[in-house]
């Protein structure tokens, strides 16, 4: 399953680059164009997070990658 994702978030981060890259690059005049490359730019950069924030915390969980170094409460200490 995790080699699925790596291969989704590669697809969509190219994707994001690709169609931001259309969207920047397209004239100005063509409102649709931009609109449809901007749409498809969104959606490949929410795939593309989606999918790299699960990879994290999937070799994290596995133990292929040192867990993130945050402090855990203490019970003494009174909520701010």
């Amino acid at each position: 399953m995790s080699k699925l994702i790596a291969i989704l978030n590669v697809v969509a981060w190219s994707g994001f680059w690709a169609f931001g890259y259309l969207a920047l690059s397209s004239d100005v005049s063509q409102t649709g164009q931009i609109t449809v490359a901007i749409v498809l730019a969104a959606i490949g950069a929410g795939l593309g997070l989606f999918a790299y924030l699960w990879l994290v915390r999937h070799s994290e969980h596995t133990g292929y990658a040192k867990p993130a170094n945050r402090a855990a409460p203490s019970n003494d200490e009174e909520p701010v």
